[in-house]
Protein backbone atom coordinates (compact mmCIF):
# COMPACT_ATOMS: atom_id res chain seq x y z
CA UNK A 1 0.00 0.00 0.00
CA UNK A 2 1.39 3.43 -0.94
CA UNK A 3 2.82 5.44 1.94
CA UNK A 4 1.77 8.95 0.72
CA UNK A 5 -1.98 9.29 0.38
CA UNK A 6 -3.47 12.82 0.06
CA UNK A 7 -6.96 14.15 0.41
CA UNK A 8 -8.74 15.98 -2.39
CA UNK A 9 -8.53 19.20 -0.43
CA UNK A 10 -4.75 18.79 -0.03
CA UNK A 11 -4.30 18.29 -3.76
CA UNK A 12 -6.50 21.27 -4.61
CA UNK A 13 -4.69 23.38 -2.04
CA UNK A 14 -1.32 22.41 -3.46
CA UNK A 15 -2.42 23.29 -6.96
CA UNK A 16 -3.69 26.66 -5.70
CA UNK A 17 -0.32 27.37 -4.04
CA UNK A 18 1.50 26.50 -7.27
CA UNK A 19 -0.69 28.85 -9.27
CA UNK A 20 -0.42 31.65 -6.71
CA UNK A 21 3.41 31.42 -6.70
CA UNK A 22 3.63 31.69 -10.46
CA UNK A 23 4.62 35.22 -11.35
CA UNK A 24 3.25 34.97 -14.88
CA UNK A 25 -0.19 33.96 -13.66
CA UNK A 26 -0.16 36.56 -10.91
CA UNK A 27 -1.08 39.42 -13.27
CA UNK A 28 -1.89 39.04 -16.94
CA UNK A 29 -4.19 40.46 -19.61
CA UNK A 30 -6.56 38.06 -21.33
CA UNK A 31 -8.51 38.85 -24.51
CA UNK A 32 -11.71 36.97 -25.25
CA UNK A 33 -15.43 36.99 -25.86
CA UNK A 34 -17.84 37.19 -22.92
CA UNK A 35 -20.27 34.28 -22.51
CA UNK A 36 -22.57 32.96 -19.78
CA UNK A 37 -22.47 36.36 -18.05
CA UNK A 38 -24.38 36.38 -14.75
CA UNK A 39 -24.73 38.79 -11.87
CA UNK A 40 -25.57 37.34 -8.45
CA UNK A 41 -27.41 39.05 -5.58
CA UNK A 42 -24.09 39.16 -3.73
CA UNK A 43 -22.87 41.67 -6.32
CA UNK A 44 -20.27 39.29 -7.77
CA UNK A 45 -20.15 38.79 -11.54
CA UNK A 46 -19.39 35.39 -13.07
CA UNK A 47 -18.72 34.72 -16.75
CA UNK A 48 -16.42 32.94 -19.19
CA UNK A 49 -13.95 34.25 -21.71
CA UNK A 50 -13.65 32.20 -24.85
CA UNK A 51 -11.98 32.21 -28.22
CA UNK A 52 -11.90 29.76 -31.09
CA UNK A 53 -9.60 27.40 -29.16
CA UNK A 54 -10.94 27.30 -25.62
CA UNK A 55 -12.57 29.01 -22.63
CA UNK A 56 -11.64 30.09 -19.11
CA UNK A 57 -13.94 30.76 -16.21
CA UNK A 58 -13.79 34.27 -14.70
CA UNK A 59 -15.05 36.05 -11.63
CA UNK A 60 -15.36 39.80 -10.98
CA UNK A 61 -16.00 40.51 -7.32
CA UNK A 62 -18.43 43.19 -6.18
CA UNK A 63 -15.75 45.75 -5.25
CA UNK A 64 -14.12 45.59 -8.70
CA UNK A 65 -17.52 45.39 -10.48
CA UNK A 66 -18.61 48.66 -8.85
CA UNK A 67 -15.81 50.43 -10.71
CA UNK A 68 -17.06 49.36 -14.13
CA UNK A 69 -18.24 52.22 -16.33
CA UNK A 70 -20.02 49.92 -18.79
CA UNK A 71 -22.24 46.86 -18.61
CA UNK A 72 -20.64 43.65 -19.92
CA UNK A 73 -22.83 41.65 -22.26
CA UNK A 74 -22.64 38.21 -23.86
CA UNK A 75 -20.77 38.32 -27.14
CA UNK A 76 -18.79 41.45 -26.20
CA UNK A 77 -15.06 41.42 -26.93
CA UNK A 78 -13.16 42.44 -23.79
CA UNK A 79 -9.71 42.50 -22.27
CA UNK A 80 -9.57 41.29 -18.68
CA UNK A 81 -6.70 41.83 -16.27
CA UNK A 82 -6.28 39.63 -13.22
CA UNK A 83 -4.65 36.58 -11.70
CA UNK A 84 -5.19 32.91 -12.36
CA UNK A 85 -5.83 30.80 -9.29
CA UNK A 86 -7.84 27.80 -8.19
CA UNK A 87 -10.86 27.47 -5.98
CA UNK A 88 -10.05 24.54 -3.69
CA UNK A 89 -13.63 23.56 -3.04
CA UNK A 90 -14.34 22.40 -6.59
CA UNK A 91 -10.80 22.22 -7.99
CA UNK A 92 -11.59 24.62 -10.82
CA UNK A 93 -9.08 27.24 -11.81
CA UNK A 94 -10.34 30.60 -12.97
CA UNK A 95 -9.32 34.14 -13.75
CA UNK A 96 -9.93 36.53 -10.85
CA UNK A 97 -10.49 39.82 -12.71
CA UNK A 98 -9.59 43.16 -11.21
CA UNK A 99 -10.12 45.20 -14.38
CA UNK A 100 -12.31 44.76 -17.44
CA UNK A 101 -12.43 46.94 -20.53
CA UNK A 102 -13.94 46.61 -24.02
CA UNK A 103 -11.54 45.40 -26.68
CA UNK A 104 -10.86 48.01 -29.35
CA UNK A 105 -12.76 50.94 -27.75
CA UNK A 106 -12.63 52.61 -24.37
CA UNK A 107 -14.94 51.54 -21.59
CA UNK A 108 -16.24 55.11 -21.28
CA UNK A 109 -17.34 55.08 -24.89
CA UNK A 110 -19.14 51.77 -24.46
CA UNK A 111 -20.81 52.98 -21.26
CA UNK A 112 -21.90 56.16 -23.03
CA UNK A 113 -23.48 54.27 -25.91
CA UNK A 114 -25.18 51.78 -23.61
CA UNK A 115 -26.74 54.45 -21.42
CA UNK A 116 -27.70 56.51 -24.45
CA UNK A 117 -29.52 53.55 -26.00
CA UNK A 118 -31.25 52.71 -22.72
CA UNK A 119 -32.54 56.22 -22.06
CA UNK A 120 -33.57 56.64 -25.69
CA UNK A 121 -35.75 53.53 -25.49
CA UNK A 122 -37.32 54.89 -22.29
CA UNK A 123 -38.25 58.14 -24.06
CA UNK A 124 -36.02 60.54 -22.10
CA UNK A 125 -34.87 62.17 -25.35
CA UNK A 126 -38.38 62.62 -26.75
CA UNK A 127 -38.82 66.19 -28.09
CA UNK A 128 -42.45 66.12 -26.94
CA UNK A 129 -41.25 66.20 -23.32
CA UNK A 130 -39.00 69.23 -23.74
CA UNK A 131 -40.18 72.52 -22.22
CA UNK A 132 -39.90 75.88 -23.99
CA UNK A 133 -37.52 78.40 -22.45
CA UNK A 134 -39.01 81.56 -20.89
CA UNK A 135 -38.48 84.55 -23.15
CA UNK A 136 -37.70 86.95 -20.34
CA UNK A 137 -36.56 84.93 -17.29
CA UNK A 138 -36.70 86.74 -13.98
CA UNK A 139 -34.37 84.33 -12.14
CA UNK A 140 -31.76 81.92 -13.48
CA UNK A 141 -30.18 79.09 -11.48
CA UNK A 142 -26.64 77.93 -12.31
CA UNK A 143 -25.77 74.38 -11.27
CA UNK A 144 -22.01 74.31 -11.71
CA UNK A 145 -18.73 74.75 -9.89
CA UNK A 146 -18.33 78.05 -8.08
CA UNK A 147 -14.59 78.10 -8.78
CA UNK A 148 -14.45 77.38 -12.53
CA UNK A 149 -14.03 79.77 -15.41
CA UNK A 150 -17.40 78.63 -16.78
CA UNK A 151 -19.42 80.29 -13.98
CA UNK A 152 -17.48 83.53 -14.35
CA UNK A 153 -18.15 83.60 -18.09
CA UNK A 154 -21.86 82.94 -17.60
CA UNK A 155 -22.21 85.62 -14.91
CA UNK A 156 -20.39 88.14 -17.08
CA UNK A 157 -22.49 87.44 -20.15
CA UNK A 158 -25.79 87.33 -18.25
CA UNK A 159 -25.01 90.65 -16.57
CA UNK A 160 -24.04 92.29 -19.84
CA UNK A 161 -26.96 90.97 -21.89
CA UNK A 162 -29.84 91.09 -19.44
CA UNK A 163 -29.09 92.63 -16.04
CA UNK A 164 -32.78 92.46 -15.06
CA UNK A 165 -32.47 88.71 -14.42
CA UNK A 166 -31.45 87.57 -10.95
CA UNK A 167 -28.82 84.81 -10.95
CA UNK A 168 -28.74 82.11 -8.26
CA UNK A 169 -25.69 79.85 -7.99
CA UNK A 170 -26.11 76.29 -6.70
CA UNK A 171 -22.45 75.26 -6.32
CA UNK A 172 -21.57 71.62 -7.00
CA UNK A 173 -18.54 69.59 -7.91
CA UNK A 174 -18.36 68.92 -11.63
CA UNK A 175 -15.60 66.30 -11.58
CA UNK A 176 -14.93 63.22 -9.53
CA UNK A 177 -16.91 60.38 -8.00
CA UNK A 178 -19.08 62.65 -5.82
CA UNK A 179 -20.01 65.05 -8.64
CA UNK A 180 -22.99 63.15 -10.20
CA UNK A 181 -24.86 62.87 -6.91
CA UNK A 182 -24.29 66.57 -6.11
CA UNK A 183 -25.43 67.71 -9.56
CA UNK A 184 -28.55 65.54 -9.49
CA UNK A 185 -29.42 66.70 -5.96
CA UNK A 186 -29.01 70.38 -6.89
CA UNK A 187 -31.26 69.98 -9.94
CA UNK A 188 -33.95 68.21 -7.91
CA UNK A 189 -33.75 70.89 -5.20
CA UNK A 190 -34.14 73.67 -7.77
CA UNK A 191 -37.15 71.92 -9.30
CA UNK A 192 -38.84 71.10 -5.98
CA UNK A 193 -38.50 74.64 -4.60
CA UNK A 194 -38.91 76.50 -7.91
CA UNK A 195 -35.85 78.58 -7.21
CA UNK A 196 -35.72 79.95 -10.75
CA UNK A 197 -37.51 80.24 -14.09
CA UNK A 198 -34.60 78.69 -15.95
CA UNK A 199 -31.73 76.37 -15.00
CA UNK A 200 -28.31 76.04 -16.61
CA UNK A 201 -26.05 73.12 -15.71
CA UNK A 202 -22.61 72.35 -17.09
CA UNK A 203 -18.92 73.05 -16.89
CA UNK A 204 -15.97 74.03 -19.03
CA UNK A 205 -14.07 71.75 -21.38
CA UNK A 206 -11.99 68.73 -20.46
CA UNK A 207 -11.36 65.12 -21.27
CA UNK A 208 -14.12 62.55 -21.48
CA UNK A 209 -13.23 61.46 -17.95
CA UNK A 210 -13.52 65.06 -16.75
CA UNK A 211 -16.98 65.45 -18.29
CA UNK A 212 -18.19 62.02 -17.26
CA UNK A 213 -20.41 63.20 -14.40
CA UNK A 214 -22.77 64.63 -17.04
CA UNK A 215 -23.08 61.14 -18.55
CA UNK A 216 -24.44 59.79 -15.28
CA UNK A 217 -27.88 58.17 -15.33
CA UNK A 218 -28.91 59.89 -12.09
CA UNK A 219 -28.09 63.32 -13.54
CA UNK A 220 -30.00 62.48 -16.73
CA UNK A 221 -33.11 61.45 -14.81
CA UNK A 222 -32.92 64.54 -12.59
CA UNK A 223 -32.86 66.74 -15.70
CA UNK A 224 -35.77 64.79 -17.22
CA UNK A 225 -37.88 65.15 -14.06
CA UNK A 226 -37.06 68.84 -13.59
CA UNK A 227 -40.11 71.11 -13.78
CA UNK A 228 -37.88 74.06 -14.72
CA UNK A 229 -36.56 74.32 -18.30
CA UNK A 230 -32.95 73.13 -18.37
CA UNK A 231 -30.08 74.20 -20.64
CA UNK A 232 -27.15 71.77 -20.79
CA UNK A 233 -23.79 73.50 -21.30
CA UNK A 234 -20.99 70.98 -21.01
CA UNK A 235 -17.48 71.44 -22.38
CA UNK A 236 -16.75 72.74 -25.86
CA UNK A 237 -18.88 72.50 -28.98
CA UNK A 238 -17.66 69.02 -30.09
CA UNK A 239 -18.32 67.56 -26.62
CA UNK A 240 -21.63 65.71 -26.36
CA UNK A 241 -22.99 64.22 -23.14
CA UNK A 242 -26.11 62.38 -22.06
CA UNK A 243 -27.24 65.57 -20.31
CA UNK A 244 -27.30 67.30 -23.72
CA UNK A 245 -29.79 64.77 -25.07
CA UNK A 246 -32.12 64.98 -22.05
CA UNK A 247 -32.04 68.75 -21.49
CA UNK A 248 -34.65 71.05 -23.00
CA UNK A 249 -31.89 72.83 -24.93
CA UNK A 250 -28.25 72.02 -25.60
CA UNK A 251 -25.71 74.84 -25.66
CA UNK A 252 -22.32 74.45 -27.31
CA UNK A 253 -20.50 76.03 -24.34
CA UNK A 254 -21.39 77.64 -21.01
CA UNK A 255 -20.96 81.06 -22.63
CA UNK A 256 -23.34 80.05 -25.39
CA UNK A 257 -25.84 78.89 -22.75
CA UNK A 258 -25.84 82.36 -21.18
CA UNK A 259 -26.46 83.88 -24.61
CA UNK A 260 -29.35 81.50 -25.30
CA UNK A 261 -30.89 81.98 -21.86
CA UNK A 262 -31.61 85.72 -22.05
CA UNK A 263 -32.26 88.36 -24.69
CA UNK A 264 -29.67 91.03 -25.47
CA UNK A 265 -30.58 94.32 -23.79
CA UNK A 266 -29.11 96.23 -26.74
CA UNK A 267 -31.55 94.51 -29.08
CA UNK A 268 -34.37 95.20 -26.62
CA UNK A 269 -33.46 98.89 -26.47
CA UNK A 270 -33.29 98.99 -30.26
CA UNK A 271 -36.71 97.35 -30.52
CA UNK A 272 -38.16 99.71 -27.93
CA UNK A 273 -36.75 102.69 -29.82
CA UNK A 274 -38.20 101.36 -33.06
CA UNK A 275 -41.64 100.80 -31.59
CA UNK A 276 -41.52 104.14 -29.77
CA UNK A 277 -40.82 105.89 -33.07
CA UNK A 278 -43.54 103.90 -34.80
CA UNK A 279 -46.00 104.75 -32.01
CA UNK A 280 -45.03 108.41 -32.23
CA UNK A 281 -45.63 108.41 -35.98
CA UNK A 282 -49.01 106.75 -35.53
CA UNK A 283 -50.03 109.23 -32.84
CA UNK A 284 -48.87 112.17 -34.96
CA UNK A 285 -50.88 110.87 -37.91
CA UNK A 286 -53.94 110.45 -35.74
CA UNK A 287 -53.55 113.97 -34.35
CA UNK A 288 -53.24 115.36 -37.89
CA UNK A 289 -56.47 113.62 -38.90
CA UNK A 290 -58.17 114.93 -35.77
CA UNK A 291 -56.99 118.48 -36.57
CA UNK A 292 -58.35 118.22 -40.10
CA UNK A 293 -61.67 116.91 -38.82
CA UNK A 294 -61.84 119.71 -36.26
CA UNK A 295 -61.08 122.32 -38.91
CA UNK A 296 -63.73 120.89 -41.23
CA UNK A 297 -66.32 120.82 -38.46
CA UNK A 298 -65.36 124.36 -37.43
CA UNK A 299 -66.24 125.57 -40.91
CA UNK A 300 -69.59 123.81 -40.95
CA UNK A 301 -72.76 125.92 -40.98
CA UNK A 302 -74.19 124.13 -37.94
CA UNK A 303 -71.34 125.28 -35.74
CA UNK A 304 -70.91 128.73 -37.27
CA UNK A 305 -74.63 129.66 -36.99
CA UNK A 306 -76.60 127.14 -34.94
CA UNK A 307 -79.83 129.21 -35.21
CA UNK A 308 -79.87 128.79 -39.03
CA UNK A 309 -79.71 125.08 -38.50
CA UNK A 310 -82.64 125.26 -36.06
CA UNK A 311 -84.59 127.48 -38.49
CA UNK A 312 -84.13 124.89 -41.25
CA UNK A 313 -85.34 122.18 -38.91
CA UNK A 314 -88.41 124.27 -37.96
CA UNK A 315 -89.27 124.83 -41.63
CA UNK A 316 -88.96 121.14 -42.28
CA UNK A 317 -91.15 120.43 -39.23
CA UNK A 318 -93.84 122.85 -40.51
CA UNK A 319 -93.72 121.28 -43.95
CA UNK A 320 -94.10 117.78 -42.55
CA UNK A 321 -96.91 118.97 -40.22
CA UNK A 322 -98.86 120.40 -43.17
CA UNK A 323 -98.41 117.22 -45.16
CA UNK A 324 -99.62 115.20 -42.19
CA UNK A 325 -102.69 117.46 -41.68
CA UNK A 326 -103.66 117.29 -45.36
CA UNK A 327 -103.23 113.54 -45.44
CA UNK A 328 -105.31 113.16 -42.27
CA UNK A 329 -108.08 115.44 -43.59
CA UNK A 330 -108.25 113.50 -46.84
CA UNK A 331 -108.38 110.23 -44.96
CA UNK A 332 -111.23 111.50 -42.72
CA UNK A 333 -113.23 112.74 -45.73
CA UNK A 334 -112.98 109.38 -47.38
CA UNK A 335 -114.00 107.63 -44.19
CA UNK A 336 -117.05 109.95 -43.85
CA UNK A 337 -118.16 109.15 -47.41
CA UNK A 338 -117.84 105.42 -46.73
CA UNK A 339 -119.81 105.83 -43.50
CA UNK A 340 -122.64 107.71 -45.24
CA UNK A 341 -122.85 105.11 -47.99
CA UNK A 342 -122.98 102.22 -45.54
CA UNK A 343 -125.51 104.05 -43.32
CA UNK A 344 -127.80 104.60 -46.32
CA UNK A 345 -127.61 100.93 -47.28
CA UNK A 346 -128.32 99.93 -43.70
CA UNK A 347 -131.25 102.34 -43.47
CA UNK A 348 -132.75 100.88 -46.63
CA UNK A 349 -132.77 97.49 -44.98
CA UNK A 350 -134.17 98.77 -41.65
CA UNK A 351 -137.52 97.31 -40.47
CA UNK A 352 -138.63 100.83 -39.62
CA UNK A 353 -138.67 101.69 -43.29
CA UNK A 354 -140.96 98.74 -43.91
CA UNK A 355 -143.30 99.94 -41.14
CA UNK A 356 -143.40 103.35 -42.75
CA UNK A 357 -144.95 101.80 -45.85
CA UNK A 358 -148.07 100.64 -43.86
CA UNK A 359 -146.90 97.39 -42.44
CA UNK A 360 -147.16 96.49 -38.72
CA UNK A 361 -145.12 94.23 -36.42
CA UNK A 362 -146.96 92.06 -33.83
CA UNK A 363 -145.19 90.95 -30.64
CA UNK A 364 -146.26 88.90 -27.64
CA UNK A 365 -145.99 90.44 -24.13
CA UNK A 366 -142.66 88.57 -23.86
CA UNK A 367 -141.34 90.39 -26.94
CA UNK A 368 -141.48 87.44 -29.34
CA UNK A 369 -142.40 88.35 -32.94
CA UNK A 370 -145.67 86.79 -34.14
CA UNK A 371 -145.05 85.42 -37.61
CA UNK A 372 -148.02 83.01 -37.90
CA UNK A 373 -151.62 82.73 -36.64
CA UNK A 374 -150.64 79.40 -35.21
CA UNK A 375 -148.62 81.18 -32.51
CA UNK A 376 -151.62 83.01 -30.92
CA UNK A 377 -155.15 82.28 -29.87
CA UNK A 378 -158.29 84.25 -29.00
CA UNK A 379 -157.83 86.36 -25.89
CA UNK A 380 -154.02 86.64 -26.26
CA UNK A 381 -152.57 90.09 -25.68
CA UNK A 382 -150.42 91.54 -28.46
CA UNK A 383 -148.46 94.72 -29.02
CA UNK A 384 -148.73 96.08 -32.56
CA UNK A 385 -145.78 98.25 -33.62
CA UNK A 386 -146.52 100.90 -36.23
CA UNK A 387 -144.23 103.43 -37.84
CA UNK A 388 -145.20 106.17 -35.38
CA UNK A 389 -146.03 104.15 -32.24
CA UNK A 390 -147.55 100.95 -30.91
CA UNK A 391 -151.03 99.55 -30.03
CA UNK A 392 -151.94 97.21 -27.17
CA UNK A 393 -154.56 94.72 -28.54
CA UNK A 394 -156.27 91.48 -27.62
CA UNK A 395 -157.12 88.77 -30.17
CA UNK A 396 -160.82 88.33 -30.71
CA UNK A 397 -160.47 85.59 -33.29
CA UNK A 398 -158.17 84.38 -36.05
CA UNK A 399 -158.44 83.28 -39.67
CA UNK A 400 -155.93 81.30 -41.59
CA UNK A 401 -155.50 81.86 -45.29
CA UNK A 402 -155.76 78.91 -47.58
CA UNK A 403 -152.69 78.13 -49.61
CA UNK A 404 -153.14 78.50 -53.32
CA UNK A 405 -152.57 75.45 -55.44
CA UNK A 406 -151.23 75.38 -58.97
CA UNK A 407 -154.46 73.68 -60.25
CA UNK A 408 -156.74 76.34 -58.88
CA UNK A 409 -154.49 79.07 -60.34
CA UNK A 410 -154.88 77.44 -63.72
CA UNK A 411 -158.79 77.26 -63.64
Amino acid sequence: MPQNIYTVSQVNGYIKELLDRDGFLGGLFVRGEVSNYKTYPSGHHYFSLKDEGGAIRCVLFRREAARLRFRPENGMKVIAFGRVSAFPRDGQYQLYCSELSPDGVGDLHVAFEQLKEKLYREGLFDPAHKNPLPRYPRRIALVTSSAGAAVRDMLRILGARYPLAEVVLLPVRVQGAEAPAEIAAAIRYASAHRVADLLITGRGGGSMEDLWCFNDEGVARAIYDCEIPVISAVGHEPDVTIADFVADLRAATPSNAAELAVPDQRELYANLAYFAGKLSDLMEGRLDRARRDLDRLGRSRALQDPMNYLADRRMLLDYQSRRLSHALAGRLAGEREDFARLAAALDALSPLKVLGRGYALARTPEGAVVSSVEGVGPGDALTIRLSDGSLDCRVEGKKKLRARTSGARGG
